[in-house]
């Protein structure tokens, strides 16, 4: 049975509608599993995190290949069937519940297929975790985010913090086809690695990452203007650099002057 036939059988059987709000497309190209695996270079020692394990299809490669599984899933019909699908194999940890609340042992790779929704938060949530690689199926508008160049109109937050943070490498398209149901938008599989060292130094990495997201709010505006709600809780008499460029038109290393000269 292929897995697009084994797809509506576990829907039907289970009497289980997928949820739009939840993300719920499932990803049904055994090629794309398969390379995924390969591209996170995944070992007999790794503790690998799957984020909306879903039926579980990813999750049995993955449990073929590594030591043990972390397989994440929200929504409780799906647990309840993955469960019963996994019952066979010991390396699989079955963690129910949101990923961004739920306590998550230590793990060493990421290899997921995440609700589009969660993209964003899951993206700050990995850059505060410790792991050697990501790979991920991520909507081709959010990674094209993720490597937008100073000034294009997708420069944003993402990018920023994706730079500082980690290296990002856009691999194999995903088109919508891959998925059932299948979504409005085509993906892409994404490898992240921690950058070691960091690209500049910071004095206070939680204010940079408070300080790059306020200011894309408004883009457009001169830094003088965006960041007044800094310079509140400043000491009087901080020089602030880059006063008249556009929040858009300033590069990372910019931001991190920028945010140590706030940490004074």
């Amino acid at each position: 049975m292929g897995l697009l036939a084994e797809t509506k059988f576990l829907l039907r059987m289970n009497r289980i509608f997928p949820k739009k709000l939840l993300g719920q497309n499932f990803l049904i190209e055994p090629l794309i599993f398969h390379r995924m695996i390969d591209y996170a270079m995944v070992c007999n020692k790794d503790v690998v995190l799957e984020i909306g394990a879903g039926f579980g299809f990813l999750t049995r490669f993955l449990a073929s290949k590594c030591g043990r599984v972390l397989a994440v899933e929200f929504d409780t019909r799906l647990a309840k069937v993955l469960r019963e699908q996994l019952k066979d194999l010991t390396n699989i940890q079955i963690i129910e519940g949101d990923i961004l609340k739920a306590a998550i042992p230590e793990f060493s790779k990421v290899v997921s297929v995440p609700p589009y929704h969660i993209s964003s938060r899951l993206l700050l949530w990995l850059l505060n975790r410790s792991f050697d690689c990501a790979v991920l199926v991520f909507q081709r508008e959010f990674a094209d985010r993720l490597v937008a160049s100073v000034g294009s109109g997708d420069y944003g937050w993402l990018a920023v913090l994706a730079y500082y943070y980690v290296e990002v490498e856009l691999l194999d398209d995903v088109p919508r086809v891959m998925f059932y149901p299948q979504p409005k938008v085509d993906s892409v599989v994404v490898r992240l690695k921690p950058k070691k060292p960091r690209p500049f130094a910071l004095e206070n990495e939680e204010l940079f990452k408070r300080l790059v997201r306020l200011l894309f709010t408004q883009r457009n505006k001169k830094v003088r203007n965006a960041i007044s709600v800094f310079l509140k809780n400043t000491r009087s008499g901080t020089v602030v650099p880059f006063c008249d460029k556009r929040v858009r038109e300033l590069a990372p290393e910019d931001f991190g002057v920028l945010a140590n000269a706030l940490s004074l």
